[in-house]
Protein backbone atom coordinates (compact mmCIF):
# COMPACT_ATOMS: atom_id res chain seq x y z
CA UNK A 1 0.00 0.00 0.00
CA UNK A 2 1.11 3.32 -1.10
CA UNK A 3 -0.04 6.86 0.29
CA UNK A 4 1.17 10.16 -0.73
CA UNK A 5 -0.09 13.62 1.00
CA UNK A 6 0.72 17.04 -0.87
CA UNK A 7 1.54 19.98 0.88
CA UNK A 8 3.06 23.47 0.46
CA UNK A 9 0.09 25.03 -1.93
CA UNK A 10 -1.27 28.45 -1.51
CA UNK A 11 -1.31 31.75 -2.94
CA UNK A 12 1.60 33.95 -4.08
CA UNK A 13 1.54 36.80 -6.35
CA UNK A 14 3.38 36.38 -10.13
CA UNK A 15 7.14 36.14 -10.17
CA UNK A 16 6.63 35.18 -6.26
CA UNK A 17 8.19 31.34 -5.18
CA UNK A 18 6.15 28.20 -3.29
CA UNK A 19 8.12 24.69 -2.59
CA UNK A 20 5.41 21.60 -2.71
CA UNK A 21 6.03 18.47 -0.98
CA UNK A 22 4.97 15.00 -1.11
CA UNK A 23 5.07 12.65 1.83
CA UNK A 24 5.22 9.00 0.53
CA UNK A 25 4.04 6.37 2.86
CA UNK A 26 4.80 2.81 1.62
CA UNK A 27 6.09 -0.61 2.85
CA UNK A 28 7.90 -0.94 -0.40
CA UNK A 29 11.53 0.59 -0.84
CA UNK A 30 11.28 4.55 -1.65
CA UNK A 31 14.33 4.11 -3.77
CA UNK A 32 12.62 2.49 -6.94
CA UNK A 33 10.29 4.81 -7.25
CA UNK A 34 9.01 6.94 -10.66
CA UNK A 35 7.56 9.94 -9.01
CA UNK A 36 5.83 12.81 -10.98
CA UNK A 37 4.48 15.93 -10.28
CA UNK A 38 1.04 16.94 -12.13
CA UNK A 39 -1.24 20.02 -12.36
CA UNK A 40 -4.64 20.79 -13.85
CA UNK A 41 -6.11 24.02 -13.90
CA UNK A 42 -10.36 24.13 -14.25
CA UNK A 43 -11.71 23.10 -17.44
CA UNK A 44 -8.16 21.60 -18.90
CA UNK A 45 -6.60 17.90 -18.86
CA UNK A 46 -4.08 16.82 -16.21
CA UNK A 47 -0.94 17.67 -17.40
CA UNK A 48 2.68 16.53 -16.45
CA UNK A 49 5.04 19.42 -14.60
CA UNK A 50 7.91 17.43 -13.54
CA UNK A 51 9.15 13.84 -13.09
CA UNK A 52 12.15 12.27 -11.24
CA UNK A 53 13.38 8.06 -9.95
CA UNK A 54 14.07 8.01 -6.77
CA UNK A 55 17.13 5.80 -7.53
CA UNK A 56 19.03 8.16 -9.06
CA UNK A 57 19.07 12.66 -9.93
CA UNK A 58 17.80 12.37 -13.09
CA UNK A 59 15.02 14.85 -13.86
CA UNK A 60 12.31 15.72 -16.28
CA UNK A 61 10.45 18.68 -16.93
CA UNK A 62 7.24 20.07 -18.93
CA UNK A 63 9.13 22.95 -21.27
CA UNK A 64 6.22 25.68 -19.85
CA UNK A 65 8.18 25.33 -15.69
CA UNK A 66 12.05 24.23 -17.24
CA UNK A 67 13.96 26.69 -15.89
CA UNK A 68 11.64 27.80 -13.40
CA UNK A 69 10.35 24.92 -11.05
CA UNK A 70 13.03 22.00 -9.84
CA UNK A 71 12.21 18.87 -8.74
CA UNK A 72 13.93 17.03 -5.56
CA UNK A 73 13.59 14.12 -3.19
CA UNK A 74 15.15 13.40 -0.13
CA UNK A 75 15.10 9.69 0.50
CA UNK A 76 15.98 9.42 4.18
CA UNK A 77 12.61 11.39 4.39
CA UNK A 78 10.67 9.66 1.86
CA UNK A 79 9.60 12.87 0.79
CA UNK A 80 9.14 14.31 -2.93
CA UNK A 81 9.51 18.38 -3.56
CA UNK A 82 8.72 20.57 -6.55
CA UNK A 83 10.47 24.20 -5.73
CA UNK A 84 8.43 26.48 -7.81
CA UNK A 85 9.65 30.02 -8.95
CA UNK A 86 8.98 32.63 -10.93
CA UNK A 87 5.51 31.93 -10.98
CA UNK A 88 2.64 33.31 -13.22
CA UNK A 89 -0.94 33.58 -13.44
CA UNK A 90 -0.67 30.32 -16.02
CA UNK A 91 1.22 28.11 -13.18
CA UNK A 92 -2.71 28.27 -10.91
CA UNK A 93 -3.86 24.76 -10.64
CA UNK A 94 -4.39 22.50 -8.50
CA UNK A 95 -0.85 20.43 -8.08
CA UNK A 96 -0.80 16.48 -7.61
CA UNK A 97 1.80 13.89 -6.70
CA UNK A 98 1.81 10.15 -8.48
CA UNK A 99 3.81 7.68 -7.78
CA UNK A 100 4.80 3.57 -9.31
CA UNK A 101 7.39 1.03 -8.54
CA UNK A 102 9.31 2.34 -11.53
CA UNK A 103 9.25 -1.17 -14.27
CA UNK A 104 12.00 0.71 -16.03
CA UNK A 105 13.98 3.47 -15.07
CA UNK A 106 15.94 3.90 -18.00
CA UNK A 107 12.75 4.90 -20.14
CA UNK A 108 11.26 6.69 -17.70
CA UNK A 109 12.09 9.65 -19.65
CA UNK A 110 9.62 8.26 -22.80
CA UNK A 111 6.79 8.59 -20.73
CA UNK A 112 6.88 10.28 -17.39
CA UNK A 113 3.77 12.59 -18.27
CA UNK A 114 1.64 9.85 -19.25
CA UNK A 115 -0.60 10.05 -15.93
CA UNK A 116 -2.28 6.93 -16.70
CA UNK A 117 0.88 5.19 -16.44
CA UNK A 118 0.59 5.84 -12.74
CA UNK A 119 -0.63 3.92 -9.89
CA UNK A 120 -1.04 6.14 -6.87
CA UNK A 121 -2.23 9.47 -6.76
CA UNK A 122 -2.20 11.95 -3.82
CA UNK A 123 -5.03 14.26 -3.05
CA UNK A 124 -3.86 17.84 -4.35
CA UNK A 125 -3.00 20.96 -3.18
CA UNK A 126 -3.96 24.18 -4.51
CA UNK A 127 -1.72 26.59 -6.06
CA UNK A 128 -2.91 30.44 -7.25
CA UNK A 129 -1.16 33.05 -8.70
CA UNK A 130 -2.60 36.12 -8.76
CA UNK A 131 -2.07 40.08 -8.48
Amino acid sequence: HVQLVESGGGSVQPGGSLKLSCTVSTTYTYKNYCMGWFRQAPGKEREGVAAIYTGSDITYYADSVRGRFTISRDNAKNTLYLQMNSLKPEDTAMYYCAALNCPNPARYGRWWSEKHRYSYWGQGTQVTVSS
